[in-house]
């Protein structure tokens, strides 16, 4: 990861980024912003007539790189930042770390009264878009290794590089967790990198259960799903409980390690990105070891339910009747709706057991998700209207996407079943709808309290895009730490 330091008298000049914003005039090239850090009198003179000559327009995320042969500095690397706000420095960033990849260290002059928010914007691009996940050795690994932020005063800017790298690195671990291949990554083996992360974060209490304790306490859907794979399933439950927290949330993750579709299989194109199938519990394990390691007020409990959805002869059928964690019973048709299985038990032990004053869940649960709200945007469903204005507000904040979705009491019907309590894998109606109705009837005297997040589709990408990177996105908990820190 990046090493990203703040300094007043910069040391290293050879590289040099100054920030862009947009011209006055509609038509006006993007203009050179006064820094905080003296640069020799020619550069911002010929930052200008750069920018003028090749048209830049300042608009957050556009950067050029432009060499200066036997000056000082020898490499300029303009990059605009729009209205100069946290969006358009996260964006400045990402350009910055990519335009910048050949160079080994680069100097961000920053504005003269530059903004805190700012600073954490530009950092989380730099960090976030320098990612990369590779087995093995990377030739092709940017050379970027450090970047200096010059500011007139740098202890004023501490803390926000500090909740900054914090959420980047959580962010990068989610990312990791989720692109690791299932050849490597199975439900043990999730639970003994939760267990590693966990040790370095004092205040933290870990429990695994494996499938033994699973069958003794009756968590029915976790081992219904697991059944089938030769790796059985765990229960992580992580637990993040500060002295002076007077609220308790309770965040629970799909963890499905790799996901066949089980009997009802998937085919095979639907089936090559499953490792990504447990991005959910990557994402609330990171967001809860990032409010550990920022001391965020508040208690958390993070539930991941990992299993790996598999074909045998121990797999369960389409027509099984599964009991949950506390009495309710399903009847699944179709076993490539696993992970609302996995879930219901989760949701439903947090109810009974923890009892706590916020319960949400993330789960990349549908494809539906993508169909409703394309590849960028998770669906996020609660009947409780500040809870779903807080977590869309902090998710918008972060620099991710949210949609509020309905939950129409005329779909509960078909939720419907001859033989159980519940149908979890109803045809008719809208897909992510309808599995966020089915979860809802685990959620007890919480449903209130509950918020439930389908982000199947933004927790992959496909193409390297502002501060995010071909691959996993680690969507979730970026918007996570921001709404968790709002909390007392």
């Amino acid at each position: 990861m990046l090493a990203i330091r703040l300094i007043a008298e910069p040391d290293q000049l050879d590289a040099v980024a100054l920030p862009l914003r947009p011209g006055a005039a509609a038509d006006a090239s993007a203009a050179p912003v006064p820094t905080a850090v003296a640069l020799p009198a020619e550069v911002a003179d010929e930052a200008a007539a750069l920018a003028s000559m090749i048209r830049l327009t300042g608009r957050a995320g556009e950067a050029h790189r432009q060499l200066r042969p036997g000056a000082a500095p020898a490499r300029l690397l303009l990059v605009g930042i729009g209205d100069g706000d946290e969006p358009g420095w996260r964006s400045a960033g990402a350009a910055l770390a990519r335009a910048g990849k050949d160079e080994t260290h680069i100097t961000v002059a920053l504005p003269v009264g530059v903004s805190a928010e700012a600073v954490r914007g530009l950092v989380e691009g730099l960090l976030l878009a320098s990612y990369r996940y590779r087995l093995g050795a990377d030739a092709e690994a940017p050379a970027l290794t450090g970047v200096d932020l010059a500011v007139a005063e740098p202890e004023a800017y501490q803390q926000a590089l500090e909740v900054a790298r914090t959420t980047a690195t959580m962010t990068r671990l989610a990312r990791d967790l989720t692109n690791t291949p299932s050849s490597v990554k199975n439900p043990q083996w999730f639970a003994d990198q939760v267990a590693a992360a966990a040790t370095d974060l004092p205040g933290l209490r870990l429990r695994v259960r494996e499938p033994e304790e699973l069958a003794a306490e009756g968590f029915g859907g976790i081992l219904a799903v697991g059944g089938g794979s030769a790796s059985g399933p765990r229960l992580v439950e992580l637990d993040w409980q500060p002295a002076e927290a007077s609220t308790h949330v309770v965040l629970v993750g799909k963890g499905i390690t790799f996901d066949t579709g089980g009997i009802s299989i998937k085919p095979v194109p639907a089936m090559k990105l499953m490792r990504k199938d447990m991005a959910g519990a990557a994402a609330v394990v990171a967001a809860t070891l990032g409010a550990a390691a920022l001391q965020l007020p508040v208690r958390i409990t993070t539930l991941a339910p990992l299993a790996e959805n598999m074909v045998s002869g121990a797999a369960f059928r389409p027509g099984d009747i599964i009991r949950h964690y506390g009495g309710l019973t399903s009847e699944t048709t179709n076993s490539d709706a696993e992970g609302r299985l996995v879930l219901a038990d989760a949701l439903a032990y947090a109810v009974a057991e923890l009892k706590p004053d916020l319960l949400v869940d993330l789960a990349t649960l549908t494809g539906a998700n993508a169909i409703a709200l394309g590849t960028r945007t998770g669906a996020l469903y609660s009947d409780n209207d500040q809870l779903a204005d807080d977590v869309l507000a902090a998710v918008a904040e972060a620099g991710e996407a949210a949609w509020r979705m309905p939950l129409p009491t005329d779909y509960v019907e078909h939720l419907g079943s001859e033989l159980a309590d519940l149908h979890s894998a109803p045809t008719q109606g809208g897909g992510s709808v309808l599995a966020a109705l089915y979860l809802r009837e685990f959620t007890g005297e919480l449903r209130e309290k509950w918020l439930h997040i389908d982000m199947s589709a933004p927790s992959w990408c496909e193409r390297d895009d502002a501060e995010l990177t071909r691959g996993a996105t680690g969507w979730g908990v970026r918007g996570l730490l921001r709404w968790l820190a709002t909390l007392r």
